[in-house]
């Protein structure tokens, strides 16, 4: 019989902050691990502190308080050997760095090379980097760490491991999710392996982070870029796989300026139980934007300790979306809805919403407007007398929605989650102080186009949105007649003109997008720029594109610049 390696990949939903109990859950996942004879375990980067950590890591206290909580967790772990993401500290800095654990003792430390410093990443204000690439011996194998970043790049660390003789290379993460996300991960990969002819167990964070979802999706790749087993997506897993010594066994090149720690030395070969892996599953492009808005949800009002959350429902797709998406996450018991009508609200908007809550069984509670906001007219009567109505008036009904739900928050301690999508977001389309008012921003990077595909796919599942929400054309309904094609191009043109200024930052013309004349191509990016006040003061939102609002893109509010169009 041939002598295996098993490894285990525990990805594991940890909270920024909560050292003991990211510490238990490690815990926990090692005692299944252990349960099933894993030789060899690997968790998430930063997995006792959390990702990311921000600030807290110029706290003192914290940074002794993680490493105390290592050192701590060690003596509750005989084996599996566990790798374990913290912070390392030395005179010259603090460090992202992995542990390695066996037999109660830690029995030594990589400390990751590469610091992003991009996106939403911001680790080269925090972290130093690592000097030494480290290899471990684990009876007749020696194995290799890496984190995260330290794969985007060709040669070392990877290169120098695979030189000293590691055919494994335990890759922990905690890799944010965007869409198609994990092509890029297995591609980059793909590319190390090809290089350094080395197997890759690349073990993912999942869970929700204010505004960051990481998707697990964790996997273990051969040295011929093939996917040998893979975690689930947006779940905890624990991924189990048993890989031939032989596989595994490289020779040493003994390059001197990386470390080699024996862990454990040969031992008698016990065959083990075989264990099923799991079946390679990728979610289509809708499903898992759904998912990823889903646990992004679940996961900000639940660590965050709300007790529940409350929508403005309207009648359109965005509301319909978001109370869905609640209801999925968090239970209908979680939810609470309001339809505010004033009179420009249609018959079919009220169908609709009541349609809505009586599918997804939850409370709708009906507030009307319309006598507060002629109390609004009549005490600004005078000092708007001679001015024609305008967008103040449409202004004026969507703060006072805002305002009856911050009542509601304060008074119940539920959550607004407010309804506003990326295409609004992007040129403005949305009121601060009114619509824009709420503690969560649950679509506020999905375009106006995703959000009618993944209504599609949800209602797939089970036909909750009432086929009328879907087809019918957007509208505000704050004046006669109104729709969204009023003020807006159409969300098909508008959003590729969107993910070409705002995700890709270019600087589209008509010849990118002959649909739409030069004119309109200009008024949209001028709307862009001149929202950016209104999103600096917008609740936080799940990022799922490459580029989403807040850390990722980051344009002064001041600015002066005005680019040839």
């Amino acid at each position: 019989m041939k002598r295996t390696v098993r490894i285990g990949l525990a990805q594991v939903n940890s909270t920024v902050g909560d050292l003991s109990g990211n510490s238990d859950r490690v815990a926990s996942f090692v005692d299944r691990a252990k349960e099933n004879d894993v030789d060899i375990l690997a968790f998430p980067e930063l997995v006792i502190t959390g990702y990311p950590p921000e600030d807290l890591l110029l706290k003192k206290g914290f940074i002794d308080s993680n490493i105390k909580t290592v050192n701590d967790l060690a003596l509750r772990i005989d084996r599996p050997a566990t790798i374990v993401g913290f912070v390392d500290a030395s005179r010259r800095g603090i460090y992202n760095a992995a542990a390695v654990i066996y037999k109660r003792r830690v029995r030594g430390i990589y400390r990751k090379k590469f610091l992003p410093n991009y996106g939403v990443f911001d680790e080269k204000r925090y972290f130093i980097s690592g000097e030494k690439p480290r290899v471990f011996r684990f009876g007749n194998i020696v194995f290799g760490i890496a984190i995260c970043e330290d794969t985007w790049f060709k040669g070392p660390p990877i290169a120098t491991m695979a030189r000293m003789g590691a055919g494994l290379i335990f890759n922990i993460n905690a890799s944010p999710y965007h869409m198609g996300k994990i092509y890029d991960r297995e591609r980059i990969v793909r590319s190390r392996i090809r290089e350094s002819r080395v197997w890759v167990a690349y073990t993912n964070l999942v869970g929700g982070q204010d505004e960051l979802v990481f998707d697990g999706q964790s996997f273990v790749m051969d040295r011929s870029g093939n996917i040998a087993a893979s975690s689930k997506a947006f779940e905890e897993d624990l991924l189990i796989l048993d890989i031939a010594e032989e596989n595994l066994v490289k020779g040493s090149s003994g390059i001197e300026d990386a470390y080699i720690t024996n862990i454990a030395g040969p031992s008698k070969y016990q065959p083990k139980k075989p264990v099923e892996a799991n079946p390679i599953i990728r979610p289509d492009p809708d499903e898992e934007v759904y998912q990823a808005l889903k646990l992004g949800l679940h996961d900000y009002v639940g660590k965050n300790g709300f007790k529940g959350t409350v929508i403005g429902l309207s009648g359109g797709i965005d509301s319909a979306l978001v109370a869905t998406l609640a209801v999925d996450a968090l239970g209908k018991e979680n939810v609470t809805t309001v339809f505010m009508p004033s009179k420009y609200t249609s018959r079919e908007s009220r169908e609709d919403a009541y349609e809505l809550a009586g599918n997804l069984g939850i409370r709708i509670i009906d507030i009307p407007i319309e006598d507060i906001l002629d109390g609004y007219l009549k005490s600004l009567k005078d000092l708007f007398a001679g001015i024609k109505e305008d967008i103040t008036e449409e202004n004026l009904q969507a703060r006072i929605r805002g305002n009856i739900l911050m009542a509601l928050s304060n008074k119940f301690g539920w959550i607004v989650l407010t309804t506003g999508n990326k295409s609004e977001m992007s040129v403005g389309y949305a009121t601060l102080y009114g619509d824009m008012a709420g503690g969560f921003a649950v679509i506020k990077d999905v375009p106006k186009t995703i959000v009618y595909e993944i209504c599609a796919w949800r209602n797939k599942q089970s036909p909750v949105i009432p086929e009328r929400i879907i087809t019918k054309e957007p509208t505000a309904e704050l004046k006669p007649d109104q729709k969204d094609s009023d003020s807006l191009p159409p969300y098909d043109h508008l959003d590729q003109v969107l993910k070409s200024y705002v995700e890709e930052d270019k600087e589209p013309t008509v010849r990118d997008f002959p649909a739409l004349p030069a004119e309109e191509i200009a008024r949209v990016l001028r709307m862009v720029d001149l929202s950016e006040y209104k999103r600096r003061q917008s609740p936080p939102g799940i990022k799922i594109t490459p580029k989403a609002f807040g850390k990722d893109r980051r344009m002064p509010i001041t600015n002066k610049f005005k680019p040839s169009r």
